[in-house]
Parts: structure tokens; C-alpha cells; sequence
């Protein structure tokens, strides 16, 4: 993990914009690129349909090569590389698109996540942290509390799980796997009070932890990570 780690740094604070890779590429005509374009989208398609990923991806590559100015194509390629569990050239395509287009919501998730699933977390949070403004979406706002407090960033962990205890909407859920391995489905909000007791716990603030997970247990009476999280702060 630390030489993918190590790997993944390097290549980042090398990488190009996109449309630097190709500007010593000869540009076709329009009728030429037209037509070869047309058929490395079908070789595309096809690679898609009979499950063949590097046909797919090599495909991409040429489309990206001839188009450097069409962003459509890495996005589909850091997509790509996403569904396969290839997250380290995930995250690279998805932070090129970025450079282009920093509001790029797609790009913006597949970052995110995939950093996350590298384990570069303080690389990961600033694109949950995008995602959230942007969108306004509350699970995002969730994963940027979480890796704050992973991060022992603990003010500005409770700052996120305040703002979700405050906005969270009723229907808004998120799950968690429970010790027998089955994902329960918990209330945003009474997540957002167990992160804040684990802040607290954290801090050796055992009363306001213990509050906090008491209060994530009374909107959700089978929340079993809360209750483990409630005995650790007796």
C-alpha cells in the first residue's frame, strides 16, 4: 500500500493538463477525424458489451488522443477505470479532468472516492468537500466529517457533524455494516451523532460523548454501532 501510496504521489505532482499530452500530435482533417472517431466509438461499445475492458479503454485512448479538447472521453475512461477497481489511474484521470474543469461533478466523485480507497485521505477530502458545495449533498458532507476526524482535524469534524445534525432530512440514510456483516440502513442525522460522539470520545470528553450517542440511539433504537460506541463511554 505505501509503494502504491508513494506511486500515485509521484505521478501527481508530474501529471499534465489532458490537452498538453497530444500538442506535438499532427491535427487530421475533420472528415478523417470524423470517420475515425465514428469507429473507435463502435470498437468502444463493443468492448463495453462483451466485457472487455482494455478494448474499451484503448479505444478511449485513441478518441482522447485525436480530441484532446472533448472531455467526455476521460471522463468515461476514469468511469472505466472506477468500475474495474483500478482506483489509483481512477484518480489520476479524474484529476486531469479536474484541471480543466475543477467543477466537474463526475470527475469530482470518482476522485474523491477513489483516493479514499487508496488511502489517501487528505488528498480525498478536498474533493468531498467540493462535492458538498457544489451539490449540497449530505452524504458527501458526511464522508468530509469522517475523514476530518480520521485526520484528527476534530474542529472541523464537529463543524461538519453539526451542520448535518442541523440539515439532515428524515428519509436521509446511510448505511453501516454491522459485526455479522449485514449494512444497516441509519438515519443521516443519527450518524452525524455518533461522528459526534466519537469526536468527543476522542477528546476524553466522556459526559458529551455519551449524550451523543444516546441521542443517535433514540432516532435509531437498532443502531448497533452507536451502542458499541455508548459502552466505551461509561
Amino acid at each position: 500500500m505505501k509503494r502504491v501510496l508513494f506511486m500515485l504521489l509521484l505521478v501527481i505532482c508530474a501529471s499534465p493538463i489532458i490537452a498538453q499530452t497530444t500538442d506535438s500530435i499532427p491535427r487530421l482533417d475533420p472528415k478523417t477525424r470524423k470517420v475515425l472517431n465514428s469507429q473507435d466509438q463502435a470498437a468502444y461499445q463493443l468492448g463495453l458489451r462483451y466485457a472487455d475492458p482494455i478494448v474499451a479503454k484503448t479505444k478511449l485512448y485513441e478518441l482522447m488522443v485525436r480530441n484532446p479538447e472533448d472531455l467526455r472521453y476521460p471522463e468515461l475512461l476514469a468511469g472505466l477505470y472506477f468500475e474495474n477497481n483500478q482506483y489509483t489511474s481512477a484518480a489520476l484521470v479524474a484529476m486531469d479532468i479536474l484541471s480543466v474543469n475543477d467543477k466537474s461533478v463526475g470527475a469530482l466523485e470518482i476522485a474523491a472516492y477513489s483516493l479514499e480507497q487508496v488511502g489517501a485521505l487528505d488528498r480525498a477530502l478536498p474533493h468531498f468537500e467540493s462535492l458538498y458545495l457544489l451539490t449540497g449533498d449530505n452524504f458527501s458532507l458526511y464522508k468530509s466529517g469522517f475523514i476530518q476526524y480520521s485526520l484528527k482535524r476534530y474542529d472541523e469534524a464537529m463543524n461538519s457533524a453539526n451542520m448535518l445534525i442541523k440539515n439532515a432530512k428524515a428519509e436521509e440514510k446511510i448505511g453501516f455494516n454491522t459485526t455479522e456483516g449485514v449494512t444497516q440502513e441509519i438515519s443521516m442525522k443519527a450518524a452525524a451523532l455518533n461522528l459526534k460522539g466519537m469526536i468527543y470520545l476522542d477528546q476524553g470528553s466522556k459526559p458529551e460523548a455519551k449524550t451523543a450517542f444516546e441521542e443517535a440511539i433514540q432516532l435509531d433504537s437498532n443502531y448497533e454501532l452507536a451502542k458499541e460506541n455508548l459502552k466505551k463511554a461509561q
